[in-house]
């Protein structure tokens, strides 16, 4: 008499799946609860492409074109013949708030002005001088280099 071939799977592959389900699961887990700092990390992203496309924008309508950033929030502003102005109907250049608030921001070198909070001008020349801006909450850090000629990088 002949016996068929045994069907199903072992104890040890059912627990080699398992626990490759189990590390799949926790990586996954921990990807999906953003933290602070991942929360800042994703802001200092959208400000580096922000400004990329604030510096481009100034060039392009011949008008300055400022950034100015508080401890909960951050804006664009546009320089007419005699005053800064809000853009009007540009959704890339509205105001936005940051995920996690209150941050501090450092802007290095120093601004030469004395205006309360942060303010970045961006010109109509093409090459301006390099800076890092710094947001800080607590012991988590973000920093945002611009090169001058319109690469902006996080680190």
């Amino acid at each position: 008499m002949q016996t068929a071939p045994a069907r199903g799977f072992t104890l040890i592959e059912l627990l080699v799946v398992m626990v490759i389900l189990g590390i799949t699961l926790g990586l996954v887990s921990l990807n999906a609860l953003p933290g602070k700092e991942q929360g800042m990390r994703e802001d200092a992203q959208r400000i580096a492409l922000l400004l990329q496309v604030a510096r481009d924008e100034a060039i392009v309508r011949n008008r300055q074109i400022a950034f100015e950033a508080g401890t909960e929030g951050y804006r664009f502003m546009i320089r007419n013949d005699t005053q800064w102005e809000l853009p009007q109907q540009d959704d890339m250049l509205r105001e936005r708030s940051f995920k996690h608030s209150p941050l501090t921001l450092v802007l290095d070198p120093p601004p030469n002005d004395v205006n309360p909070g942060l303010r970045i001008v961006f010109g109509r020349e093409p090459v301006d001088k390099p800076f890092v801006l710094s947001l800080r909450s607590g012991e988590a850090s973000v920093a945002i280099h611009a090169d001058g000629v319109g690469h902006f990088t996080v680190d």
